[in-house]
């Protein structure tokens, strides 16, 4: 039996729960190419910013999502790690986002990104919803404590980084419109697997923050998107893109050469099967009507 109150378990039976309609007639076959910052990929398909793979996956397992991601023609997201990790990454040719902790010592941050500025990545980020323990203070992560953000600091960050500034684990309208106020490129709408639960799911907040942001920030959706039907889904509904987890660390060891990078053009295929039985020719034309809650 799941754990009662498992955000996951939630977002999984939201996603279920939403049905999508057919339109055939004038429709054509799908193109499912995606645009970020800039830079052309094969689709709204990403990896998520997993952590320390390589210590809670299996040996090379962080290369081997970062080389998958590359030769599926995905954006490759990265969370806590260190600077020789994502110079690696980095080294694999994959358009890289990285995500950074809210250090409490803020120049952790700062320092972070002037690394990823250096590495020419494609944006970095900060997860604000990772501040806290289990127990309500504020977490000490490895021997660096995190804080939660304020509005005047995120401000400051993103005024001092070249770089797209993405926040991630924003679930409300309160936090996406500082976050919005703030300066920030984007974000990522995320419980951070189960971190608090009775999480409501990304994908039932995703519609009015779509409407709050009116499209001048990408939005970008992880947990529980398993495939490219999850994936349809949320891009129906206002994302700009969606983030895979777990289920590459999986195909990373079922397959270690080819196992990542088949997951996601697997997905990307699934996408544009949905995009076709449902008229969205491109990604301009996903349409929130075609979804129904069941």
């Amino acid at each position: 039996m799941a754990q009662t109150g498992n955000s996951n378990t939630i977002s999984r039976e939201y996603l279920d729960s939403l049905l999508i309609e057919t339109r055939y007639m004038n429709s054509t076959l799908p193109n499912t190419e995606f645009e970020l910052y800039g830079e052309k990929f094969a689709s709204p398909i990403m990896t998520a910013a997993l952590s320390h793979l390589d210590h809670f996956g299996a040996p090379g397992m962080a290369m081997g999502v970062a080389q998958g991601a590359k030769d599926a023609d995905c954006v490759l997201w990265y969370g806590m790690s260190e600077e020789e990790e994502i110079e690696r990454l980095a080294s694999t040719g994959a358009k890289m986002i990285e995500i950074i902790k809210p250090y409490g010592d803020r120049d952790i941050i700062l320092r972070k990104m002037e690394h990823a500025q250096k590495l020419g990545l494609l944006a970095v980020g900060i997860d604000i919803d990772h501040p806290f323990n289990d127990d309500g203070t504020w977490d000490p992560c490895e021997g660096n404590p995190l804080k939660a953000l304020t509005t005047a600091e995120l401000r400051e960050i993103c005024e001092a980084v070249k770089l797209p500034v993405i926040i991630k684990g924003v679930l409300s309208c309160y936090d996406a419109d500082e976050v919005m106020n703030a300066g920030a490129k984007g974000m990522v709408l995320s419980h951070h697997n189960n971190r608090i639960e009775y999480a409501i799911p990304p994908l039932m907040a995703l519609p009015e923050i779509a409407k709050l942001t009116k499209g001048e920030v990408p939005l970008f959706v992880d947990c529980m998107i398993q495939t490219g039907m999850d994936a349809f889904k949320a891009l129906c509904l206002g994302a700009k893109g969606v983030c895979i987890g777990r289920p590459l660390m999986t195909a990373f060891k079922n397959d270690q050469e080819h196992g990542v990078r088949d997951y996601l053009m697997k997905a990307r295929d699934e996408l544009a099967k949905a995009m076709a039985y449902t008229g969205c020719t491109d990604l301009s034309k996903m349409d929130a009507s075609v979804i129904h809650r069941r």
